[in-house]
């Protein structure tokens, strides 16, 4: 029996070694990364140095090589591009460096050799035979000099061209992030240490074309789903291997082949209930093929979470009560910055899709809590823990049900308290994500909801103006400046808007105000919130109280605080 498709994760310290000789095969399209996809894998890689703790790792992706284990020689079935385009990017640095420094960063590009290991010189990566000679001469020898004054419509292919171009978009973006040799080295230390790619291999051209094809195919890279499928698949025997790739496929497309790929870091939430700190491949059979088979894995795990992953996102539950209402939870629930909260629901939909009553109490406590979580800025760590108690519960208590329901799902008072202390404070200072989402949902509340919201420009305005000029109406009605200060930026002096407006018009009086800012050109708004404004005669510190007070409650009532 030949051997299987293996697929390890390297550093670029290893994937620009001895260990591997590229070829790419003359039946490869031309290297054919522009200026843009350039910029972007610099511009990537940049933020994630400056931005990224230093103990998290950048992952560029896959190749795939037809490649025997114990022989560096590999022909590139995928990943040309991406090789091609950190070798030049790896040459450019080194070109800045001197002495030890370059001939270290030099060894990425060139293989020195070494006799007594019977290693010739040559360059670690060989472009089509076309090509090859002049990347080498101009990139891999570090040339860049001579190449920057080559002109474009001098050279024989498109395949020169964008070599030519994009070393002179990562030449520039260098000179321009860094100043001197010390700080491009750091750089350079991230790119090479912390920088990973996937390398897949098979000593076999028919399975590394499988591969190929399957990916090519789609137009997308390598994901966790192809390896773990790769890994399941094959321990299923050959005469049901057929039916069992059919049902993952149907899967994969009925969720969309990145929706799939999110399903499988869903189950191994729901697997481990805490937060992910190595790769999905490696946590996903750590948590969970250790504990299915893989018919079990793909009848017992895959079809129901990803059934239920499906009506959570595209919010089409379907029942003959309460699916609207469900639905309305769901949609509100998908305009949460994250979806932290999809396990749960994902787990509790499949187990319980038949029992509508308690589906509609399960979504309507998880969008109060998801909303609690969102608004008060827990962060990745707080919200997993938090959820992890529910999943906990979830797997302890099976049988819980609606007459004897999960506790856990409850805000405790504490929770509810911080809760309802952030939407009585300066709504206005939260971020936009977290400020859209209070006042889009209380403006659902006061609806009844009945208002829909798909809004392509949302504003928040201020009803008393951020800024009150000297003598003007404000003034005269809002005299205490301190009782300004309390309610300026709270939820009772705000409304949306659907669109931007003149930032003159924000410090108009209040009857203008209504009138001009805060209607569109036929007279009306699509926010309840906006029309409550417009329908108040006067607007005074005493008519903001009341509302601020009137707000608060509506938020006490439906969130049930």
């Amino acid at each position: 029996m030949g051997k299987k498709i293996t697929g390890a994760e390297h550093p670029l310290f290893k994937i620009f070694s001895s260990e591997f000789d590229y070829h790419i095969p003359p039946y490869q399209r031309p290297y054919a990364w522009r200026r843009e996809e350039t910029g972007t894998l610099f511009d990537d890689l940049y933020d994630f140095y400056k931005n990224e703790k230093q103990d998290e790792n950048y992952f560029l992706g896959s190749i795939v090589l037809i490649k025997d284990d114990d022989k560096a020689y590999a022909e590139v079935i995928d990943g040309q591009q991406r090789l091609t385009t950190l070798t030049i990017l790896i040459a450019a640095i080194t070109s800045k460096f001197t002495e030890d420094t370059k001939k270290d960063f030099l060894e990425y590009i060139l293989e020195p050799g070494r006799p007594s290991q019977g290693l010739k010189p040559r360059p670690r990566l060989h472009l089509r035979q076309k090509d090859a000679l002049f990347f080498e001469n101009y990139i891999q020898n570090l040339q860049f000099k001579q190449l920057e004054e080559l002109k474009s419509e001098t050279l024989p292919n498109e395949a020169q061209k964008h070599i030519k171009e994009n070393s002179k978009v990562i030449l520039d973006k260098i000179s321009e992030k860094f100043k001197d040799e010390e700080a491009l080295l750091k750089f350079g230390q991230f790119l090479v240490q912390r920088c990973y790619i996937v390398a897949v291999s098979t000593p076999s051209q028919a399975s590394a074309f499988r591969v190929f094809s399957v990916m090519n195919s789609r137009g997308l890279d390598l994901l966790p789903i192809d390896l773990i499928k790769a890994d399941i698949i094959g321990k299923i025997s050959e005469d049901e291997r057929a039916t069992y790739t059919d049902k993952w496929e149907a899967l994969e497309m009925q969720t969309t082949r990145d929706g799939f790929n999110e399903v499988f870091a869903h189950i191994r939430t729901i697997y481990a209930k805490v937060k992910a700190k190595k790769s999905l491949l490696e946590e996903f059979k750590s948590y969970v093929l250790k504990n299915v088979t893989p018919k079990q894995l793909i009848e017992k795990v895959l079809e129901p979470y990803s059934t239920a992953y499906s009506t959570l996102k595209k919010q089409n539950f379907i029942a003959e009560e309460h699916s609207e209402e469900i639905n309305n939870y769901l949609m509100w629930l998908n305009k949460i910055d994250n979806s932290d909260w999809m396990p749960m629901a994902i787990k509790f939909f499949a187990e319980h899709d038949n029992h509508t009553d308690y589906i509609l109490w399960f979504v309507k406590k998880l969008e109060r809590l998801a909303a609690f979580l969102h608004v008060t800025a827990k962060d990745i760590n707080k919200r997993i823990e938090r959820y992890s108690e529910v999943l906990t519960e979830m797997e302890v208590r099976k049988d819980h049900t609606k007459n004897n329901p999960l506790k856990s799902l409850e805000l405790t008072n504490q929770e509810k308290v911080e809760f309802l202390a952030t939407l009585k404070g300066c709504i206005y200072y939260l971020t936009p994500r977290r400020r859209n989402y209070v006042i889009l949902r209380l403006d659902s509340f006061v609806s009844d909801g009945a208002a829909t919201y798909n809004p392509s420009v949302l504003t928040i305005e201020h009803v008393l103006p951020q800024t009150v000029a000297p003598g003007s109406e404000w003034e005269k009605v809002w005299i205490d400046t301190k009782t300004r200060e309390k309610y300026l930026h709270c939820i009772g002096n705000l409304v949306p808007l659907t669109r931007y407006h003149n930032s003159a018009a924000q410090n108009y009086e209040f009857d203008k105000k209504k009138s001009i800012y805060f209607t569109n050109k036929n007279g009306t708004t699509s926010y309840s919130l906006t029309t409550q404004v417009i329908n108040e005669k006067v607007w005074t510190p005493e008519v903001v109280k009341s509302r601020q007070e009137k707000l608060i409650d509506m938020f006490k009532t439906k969130w049930e605080l």
